[in-house]
């Protein structure tokens, strides 16, 4: 069968990173995958996705796209979260790929989830924001996203992200741009500093199922209860803010047992597991 790879350009980006696009198709024009490869300003890893429609699988499409984009960077490249089984999952062991990550899904259903306040941590304050970054927290809200930089990635090639005021507005106003809701609750010292936060994104018409993007606490303010203490009051929050909103999904590297006890003490149930694969240039 005839496979046409054409390289195109993508004009979205951020001064952090640069995407490319490939698509794929037949000799009779008809598209029949697609490849993106988002590739880091810094030393981290790409990140990369390969689509192939299900009646062009097992016909080389889905290794023609990958090696185009692999061919475009040297270095380490992960691809997206593919579910345990599926074919994306053979498709990657079959290629040489690494497995360097698992993700265990979890979901809150709201409707089953008894109203329960979080047990508040002396010494600290709780607020709670949608959308643009209070002025006067922008830069403590920066600082707090190191909490980030140590979270369980096992093998994977994972650098933290850099974070200043313009990155925090891109990545707001990209959610905006998608018409959602990005909910933030912070635990803050007496002082004003965030020491803790935890973002959920709720979808364009307030329904559904909203979804976690992260959960942090500084390491001096650990131990104490915080992620436990923002998450029970975000679902109170949450319900109250946007009642039809029906559960909250979050995905946990199984090696993340700390933020996988907090979840389960609060419901949150497993749906399924994913993988995360890796090339590494040898």
């Amino acid at each position: 069968m005839t496979v046409e790879i054409k390289a195109l350009v993508d004009p979205s980006g951020s001064p952090s990173w640069r995407r490319l696009a490939w698509v794929a198709s037949g000799g009779d024009g008809r598209p029949q995958g697609t490849a993106f490869l988002r590739i880091p300003s810094d030393d981290g890893a790409a990140d990369l996705q390969v689509h192939v429609h299900p009646a062009e699988r097992r016909a080389g499409v889905g290794t023609r796209l990958l090696d185009a984009a692999l061919a475009a960077t040297a270095g380490p490249v992960l691809t997206e979260p593919v579910e345990e089984g599926s074919p994306g999952d053979h498709f990657c062991a079959a290629r040489g790929l690494r497995l360097v990550l698992r993700l265990t899904y979890t979901r809150l259903a709201l409707d089953a989830a008894p109203t329960r306040p979080g047990e508040p941590v002396p010494g600290y304050r709780l607020i709670h924001w949608v959308g643009d970054t209070p002025p006067e927290l922008v830069e403590t809200f920066v600082r707090a996203h190191h909490a980030m930089d140590d979270m369980p990635m096992d093998d994977a090639a994972y650098v933290p992200q850099p974070w200043d005021a313009d990155h925090l507005r891109f990545v707001t106003k990209a959610v905006a741009d998608r018409g959602e809701f990005l909910c933030v609750t912070a635990a803050l010292t007496t002082e004003g500093e965030i020491a803790a936060f935890t973002e959920l994104v709720v979808a364009a018409d307030g329904g559904g199922d909203a979804q976690h993007y992260g959960t942090g606490v500084l390491p001096e303010h650990r131990g104490r209860g915080l992620a436990r203490w923002m998450k029970a009051e975000q679902i109170g929050w949450v319900r109250s803010r946007f009642p039809a909103v029906t559960g909250l999904l979050a995905d946990t590297a199984d090696s993340n047992t700390a933020m996988r006890r907090v979840n389960e003490s609060l419901g949150y149930r497993p749906t399924h597991r994913s993988l995360l694969y890796q090339h590494t240039p040898a």
